[in-house]
């Protein structure tokens, strides 16, 4: 192709490298991103690009067709018609944009974002890359950061408008990566309520796929990531590109093969109904995209989670053991009363837990979902006196507490419905939907988030609380909001969204050691953004172990174990009916932040017993389950069984997790096969002396099932030299 680079731009990890080639006119093109090379030209990789016939010339060069080139970050129309990762309505009326390069910087420090969570830590390198419209004098700032121990890159991009006039921006991408090759697979992660997470693969085809999420949340049918795999891609080995976006709302995370097998991928705010207004000397600042190479889904699963334990929670617990948590919901619904709870507390005390919860139906009079929410006000009658004394008795039982709330919701029935119902999210003149009996209220008005710090605030202030469940039952429809013009509504979803922001950022500074779950009906905003201020998520609604298994092992690929939210509850499930044993429903939720949530009042002696047993065991084991290195094990029937095994990297203890789910007459199991090990370290397994190599090359034998929903735990320790 007739294009010439000027000047290269690299930036570096400890195992991967960026590299981008600024073209003689001025474009920013992708040379390479992947394993870190040797120092070297890579002008060739856009010059020795093939000429293609019927795709137009650039600058009326002859054959400098931008349509070929891996653009950086690209715009629509002046000459590449694929998709933008940006486009802007000018106040002329035009949508053509022509943003070349300008200047770049490299820096030590990480600049914030406006609103918006971010990664930072202290070893990175900060790149910015400012591209400008040669027309309009309207630039843009890629604002890239190389986390070199982490091995991850992070993206966003600033819009600023310099100019006399409004400029209307209808698609701003955090992330566009353009590869010159289709040969991948798609990675996602797809669902429902009570499904979250499930592993979707397939071959890439010409034309636009991905997943997206229109729902005011990150949603239950799908996460913000998207992964490109070579075809021969398995846990240990193959190429692994893979982005996420730290983002709470609408997202959309795809993948473009074009006519001549080049593959464009981008992940970003949601373009569907969306705009954002941009006034002379305005700015706005995108989310901010993560993206990693990896060689096999295990390396690409361990990166995550060592970025977002380092990076991302806050830093109050970061590496801070999580409380093992009794939460009375499935165990009394609205049906409680002061009693009741201190009896399910004490009978937790007892077996060892560390933190009671007090799930929905404490406030106001909500005594079903019809009612009282945004009514924060403790019910005294219900409690048998205020809420502190309550906390009071607990505490004297030597346990923590924790509260539910679910702040972004209001009752039609509530005293604060009634005293504001201009606050909720709806169109006026038509009626507003309701789910689960609730209406949304409106984050973007500034009065609504300060109601929500006031009540917050109060409770936090006037109560002993250690622990909130933060809860979000619905998704948003009618978005619409009367703090805003006709012309800015598009900008409502993303005001949502920082409003939201806004509200978690002033309470977790204000309160940095009390310790956020958040939960949308399970695992439906479970995602970086959130991450940055909870630093543990409700990972689904669904409870029942076997289920668990798909949602935890999907969660898995980009979460770490301290993240996830995993209790055991009663059987037969409440969600799908299914019978269990404590065993096997333990060893599943060991497999994040563990908890229970089952009615120990219902429980005989022997299976309180069995219950503290395995608390004991927990807590020794604690730092290995939750912070340990994560590692998904090949099985030999991966539609019958999971495996995986956790290792503290201080201490080489590992703790290897097997699941046979249907029982078959007359089969043989197989070995499994550990990984990671030292070769030459002898490990202690059971009555048994094995060699790291042996249990990699040879593996542990399964137990033979003697049952449906069979569950085998191995504690391997190190021998140590004497």
């Amino acid at each position: 192709m007739n294009c010439s680079g000027k000047e290269t731009i690299t930036l570096t990890t400890k195992h991967s490298q960026l590299s981008f080639i600024v073209t003689e006119n001025g474009y920013l093109t992708l040379a390479y991103f992947g394993k870190k090379l040797p120092k070297s030209d890579l002008s060739y990789v856009i010059t020795e690009i093939p000429r293609a016939s019927y795709l137009a010339d650039t600058d009326s060069i002859e054959n400098f067709k931008l349509e070929q080139l891996p653009v950086g970050y690209p715009a629509f129309g002046n000459s590449d018609l694929r998709s933008p990762a940006h486009q802007e309505i000018y106040a002329d009326g035009s949508r053509l944009s022509d943003f070349r390069y300008v200047d770049h910087s490299f820096s030590k420090i990480k600049q914030p974002l406006n609103g918006l969570p971010y990664a930072n830590t202290e070893r990175l390198d900060y790149l910015i890359i400012e591209l400008s419209d040669r027309y309009t004098g309207v630039s843009l700032h890629l604002k890239i950061t190389a986390f070199q121990e982490q091995d991850v890159f992070t993206q966003s991009v600033t819009f600023s408008n310099p100019s006399d006039q409004e400029v209307v921006l209808t698609k701003a991408m955090s992330l566009n990566l353009d590869f010159l090759t289709d040969d991948f697979e798609l990675l996602l992660l797809s669902g429902a309520w009570g499904r979250e997470m499930h592993l979707s693969r397939r071959k890439l085809v010409q034309g636009l796929q991905g997943i997206d999420s229109k729902r005011g949340a990150s949603g239950h049918g799908q996460n913000p990531f998207i992964a490109l795999v070579s075809p021969d891609t398995t846990e240990a080995a193959g190429a692994v590109i893979a982005c996420q976006l730290m983002y709470s709302g609408n997202f959309v995370a795809s993948a473009e093969v074009d006519m001549h097998q080049n593959t464009r991928m981008q992940i970003g705010i949601n373009p569907f109904d969306f705009s954002w207004t941009l006034a002379p000397s305005e700015s706005f600042d995108t989310p901010e995209a993560i993206f990693l190479y990896a060689e096999g889904l295990n390396q690409m699963s361990q990166k995550f989670h060592a970025f977002y334990e380092d990076c991302v929670v806050p830093r109050a617990f970061k590496n801070k053991e999580r409380p093992i948590l009794l939460n009375n919901w499935e165990a009394t619904y609205f049906d409680f009363d002061q009693e009741r709870i201190l009896r399910l507390a004490n009978e937790g005390a007892k077996i060892g837990i560390e933190c009671f919860v007090l799930d929905d139906g404490w406030f106001g009079k909500r005594e079903n979902e019809r009612t009282s929410l945004g009514d924060w006000t403790p019910n005294q009658e219900k409690l048998g006196g205020s809420l502190q004394q309550l906390i009071t008795a607990i505490k004297e039982l030597g346990l923590d507490f924790g509260l539910w709330i679910e702040p972004e919701m209001v009752s039609k029935k509530s005293l604060l419905y009634q005293q504001h119902p201009e606050w909720i999210v709806r169109v006026p003149n038509r009626r507003p939907q309701q789910v689960r009996y609730q209406y949304v209220l409106d984050l973007s008005l500034n009065e609504v988030q300060k109601y929500l710090i006031e009540q917050i605030t109060w409770l936090l202030d006037t109560h002993e609380i250690n622990y909130l469940k933060w809860d979000m039952n619905r998704n948003i429809t009618d978005s619409f909001s009367s703090g805003l013009k006709k012309e800015h509504q598009q900008e409502f979803s993303h005001r949502y969204i920082l409003g939201l922001y806004h509200v978690l950022e002033t309470i977790t500074k204000r309160f940095p050691n009390v310790l956020i779950e958040s939960c949308a009906g399970g695992g439906g905003r479970f995602d970086p953004g959130m991450l940055y201020y909870t630093p543990q998520i409700w990972t689904s609604d669904d409870s029942d172990a076997i289920a668990r298994l798909e949602i935890q092992k999907g969660t898995s690929l980009l979460y770490p174990p301290s993240t996830m939210g995993c209790h055991v509850t009663a059987s037969p499930n409440h969600q799908v009916g299914r019978v269990t044993s404590l065993h096997t429903r333990a060893l599943v939720a060991q497999q994040g932040n563990f908890g229970y949530e089952l009615n120990l009042l219902a429980l005989s002696e022997a299976e309180k017993d069995c219950l503290a047993q395995q608390i004991k065991q927990y807590k020794l084991e604690r730092q290995t389950l939750q912070f340990g290195q994560q590692t998904r094990l090949a099985v030999y029937d991966s539609q019958n069984e999971y495996a995986w095994q956790k290792q503290n990297l201080m201490t080489s203890e590992v703790i290897v997790t097997h699941i046979n789910i249907l029982n078959k007459p007359n089969t043989v199991p197989k070995r499994l096969k550990l990984k990671s090990l030292k070769n030459d370290q002898l490990y202690q397994v059971n009555d048994t002396v094995r060699s790291g190599a042996e249990l990699m090359e040879i593996g542990l034998m399964i137990p033979k099932p003697s049952e449906d929903f069979f569950a085998t735990r191995w504690k391997i320790m190190p021998i140590k030299e004497t």
